[in-house]
């Protein structure tokens, strides 16, 4: 695989590592667990609220 000319390759490409971000994934929640009451969760970050909705076709559209 060769890089983009200019752009250099990800070190998980160069090295076989596996990126930091992927080692320590945080907190998991089901979606099952979110929407149990409902299909709208409202998530407040930095003083916004945000809603968080599961549609009929079972995706997530997150809207301000």
């Amino acid at each position: 695989m060769n890089p983009t000319p200019g752009k250099a390759a990800p070190l998980s490409a160069m090295t076989g590592a596996v990126p930091e971000s992927m080692t320590h994934p945080g907190l998991t929640l089901h979606s099952r667990e979110l929407f149990r009451q409902g299909a709208v969760v409202q998530i407040r970050h930095q003083g916004q609220v945000y809603q968080l909705r599961l549609t009929r076709q079972d995706k997530l559209i997150l809207t301000k």
